[in-house]
């Protein structure tokens, strides 16, 4: 999944990420943090950080790499344990499956 943070405007510090759902599809899992659905409530965010209630964009990532709302030309972090899967099978660019950031 795409995972912005929007805390700090519409532009925030970003990963590609696995994450797992809750039963009702309601809350996210990822990296030890939970975060639940705004219900279409949020500004330019669908999730917030149970933790912290910081907003958050969560969507799945685009076959092109544009996932920024605005397509921003602003890095993305890829988690390691899911680069060789985003590279190959969403990017369909398995010359890049070394690189951990993503510039489009």
């Amino acid at each position: 999944m795409y995972i912005e943070s929007k805390a700090d405007g519409l532009t925030g510090e970003a990963h590609i990420g696995r994450v797992t759902f809750s039963k009702t599809g309601r809350t996210i899992y990822y990296q030890g943090e939970e975060f639940r659905s705004l219900k279409g409530q949020g500004f330019k965010s669908n999730y917030y950080k149970v933790s912290t209630g910081e907003p958050y964009w969560i969507s799945g990532p685009r076959k092109d790499g544009v996932d920024r709302l605005y397509g921003e030309a602003v890095p993305v972090l890829i988690d390691g344990d899911v680069r060789t899967e985003y590279w190959t099978e969403i990017r369909g660019r398995p010359d890049r499956i070394e690189e951990s950031i993503s510039n489009q």
